[in-house]
């Protein structure tokens, strides 16, 4: 009987099968407790022995997208019927709609500053790149190197001088100062994993390009960029994610206007502390774009991980 020395063998599989089945499980457990939650009503949610099996409710949700304010019974039984599901949730805690919450709006400032700054970070570090790539620059390899060296110290270290400078530029609480910062700090990661991916792409495209009466900037636009299309896909995705689950500086620097849904999240305040199944539905939601995102990109992110590992 002869083996192949690259295939696995049946027992191979297996053990690789279920050790990846295993993380699967440990990963996806915490994101569906939390989604279930979401669904539970606030007695449920902090019940001892916690409950698997409960009523679904939306009370969750309804809490997490309106101000809610308590009434006496005589106030509730005088007011009309409830108009819609929302209101009735809510009068049977004893309570009446305020109005809106401002969710929606940090969630919206979470999409515009997350969103922005992964596009500024890919255009600004797609041109960084392809010059660290095809021109002879000066001091390339230490230039990159302290390039990468800004990714290596903890944000919250420079904290503090950043709050200090955008209060003193009025950037303090504004969208544009978050995408800068943001930008800053995701276009090192850009530039690095994007000088990987320009590398493999052969010269002799461009040349051949440049030949046919292209510009320089053509044969970029029209030869590399469709080349690397992978590579970007992949690092916006890494960008993206920083951005969107950034806490520190969206403590620090914002407190109303640009104030994302991160630090915004754990400040959901029920009946007696905090709203378990509001701020776990606030999760679930906060947590879709960047699923949806990444599940769009899915081919282009494996593939980015492993472009140029097989050279012809």
């Amino acid at each position: 009987m002869t083996y192949s020395v690259t295939e696995p063998t049946k027992r191979q599989k297996w053990f690789a099968g279920t050790l990846v089945i295993l993380y699967a499980i440990i990963t996806i457990l915490p994101l569906a407790w939390i989604m279930m939650t979401g669904f539970k009503t606030p007695p449920d949610s902090i019940s001892y022995p916690p409950k698997v099996y409960f009523e679904p409710s939306l009370e969750g949700y309804v809490n997490l997208f309106t101000t809610r304010t308590r009434v006496s019974q005589e106030t509730l039984e005088n007011l009309p019927p409830p108009q819609n599901f929302a209101e009735e949730i809510v009068r049977n805690r004893g309570m009446v709609i305020a109005g809106p919450s401002k969710f929606g709006q940090r969630f919206l400032n979470s999409v515009i500053i997350g969103f922005g700054s992964t596009f500024l970070s890919i255009f600004l570090g797609t041109l960084a790149a392809y010059a660290f790539s095809r021109f002879k620059i000066p001091l390339a390899d230490d230039l990159l190197f302290f390039i990468l060296s800004t990714r290596m110290m903890p944000p919250i270290a420079v904290a503090i001088p950043i709050f200090l400078m955008y209060r003193k530029l009025g950037l303090s609480d504004t969208h544009l100062g978050m995408i800068l910062l943001y930008t800053g700090v995701n276009i090192s990661l850009a530039v690095w994993l994007l000088k990987g991916f320009i590398d493999e792409i052969p010269r002799e495209y461009e040349e051949a390009a440049l030949i046919d009466g292209y510009t320089r900037f053509q044969a970029f636009y029209k030869i590399v960029l469709p080349q690397a299309a992978t590579g970007i896909a992949s690092t916006a995705i890494f960008c993206l994610i920083f951005a969107w689950n950034e806490y520190a500086f969206a403590v620090l620097l914002t407190s109303g206007t640009a104030q994302t849904a991160p630090p915004f999240i754990p400040t959901i305040i029920g009946v007696g502390g905090l709203d378990w199944p509001a701020v776990a539905a606030g999760a679930t939601i906060f947590l879709l774009p960047v699923m949806i995102f990444t599940i769009l990109l899915r081919k282009h992110l494996l593939r980015g991980i492993t472009f140029g590992a097989v050279r012809k």
